[in-house]
């Protein structure tokens, strides 16, 4: 089944791709570097923009997740990670990018800078309680089951 996400590029991007999947089993879309050059220096945190906007239906979201390859490769990843960018929104899609790596990086025009995966959520109604029901787990949690 296909689902229709309309897209629009900003006036400065028309000539960058649209998201895309590199291989049929990704979940991920990637997303593009709407910049001539921008050095992103050890440590430095950069809102790079990727040219696009686009509509998502009710009952769906895009997250916004690092790329796997500049992470191990260069210590470069997304910070509010995954970003989340909701139904309402038609702001174009920028990236909060972070260097931990040892030395600089550089984001070209057309780099491939994040991914998007589109997840269907639902709409809950909190009900407040006096107490939950017990589990197994319990309040376990952050590692109370080992490290090995």
């Amino acid at each position: 089944m296909q689902n229709e996400f309309f897209i629009c590029k900003t006036d400065d991007a028309k000539d960058l791709p649209v998201p895309c999947r590199q291989t049929s089993g990704s979940s991920g879309y990637d997303l593009y570097a709407n910049v001539d050059s921008l050095v992103l220096k050890h440590g430095d945190i950069a809102l790079v923009p990727t040219g696009i906007r686009i509509q998502i239906p009710m009952g769906f979201e895009a997250q916004i997740r690092p790329r796997s390859g500049l992470a191990l490769k260069y210590g470069v990843t997304l910070l509010n990670s995954p970003g989340t960018v909701d139904s309402d929104y038609r702001g174009e899609i920028k990236v909060i990018m972070i260097n931990h790596g040892k030395e600089d990086f550089i984001i070209k025009r057309g780099d491939r800078i994040a991914q998007m995966v589109i997840s269907r959520f639902c709409d809950v109604q909190f009900v407040h309680v006096d107490e939950l029901l017990d589990s197994a787990r319990g309040e376990g949690g952050f590692g109370h089951t080992g490290f090995n």
